[in-house]
């Protein structure tokens, strides 16, 4: 199994907003996926800015590539991002899951 993982910021006016936004693009692409089995929505809100974290979780690599192209290490992101997100982070992380436990 592999995190996909992802981070940005928006300001915290725009937070709620964004979640929203967020639920009608990238999570409902998530739900989806082939090969996506799961995805977690991260939010803190540290003074003026909401940094979000993605965490997705997929059944292999070739999985990821499906959903991100080719090379997997690529943001993908969604014509209005740049109206809800400060930077467009360039790149995801990516681990291999070596045990997952969910109560």
């Amino acid at each position: 199994m592999i995190a996909r993982i992802w981070h940005g910021v928006t300001p915290a006016e725009k937070a709620d907003d964004y979640y929203e936004y967020l639920q009608r693009t990238g999570l409902k692409d998530y739900r989806d996926a082939e090969g996506n089995l799961g995805v977690y929505v991260l939010r803190r809100i540290e003074g003026n800015r909401a940094h979000f974290t993605l965490l997705t979780l997929w059944e292999s690599e070739e999985a990821v590539r499906k959903f991100a192209g080719e090379d997997i290490e690529v943001a993908r992101y969604y014509p209005e991002d740049g109206d809800f997100l400060l930077e467009l982070e360039p790149h995801v992380v990516h681990h291999e899951v070596l045990e997952k436990y969910v109560k």
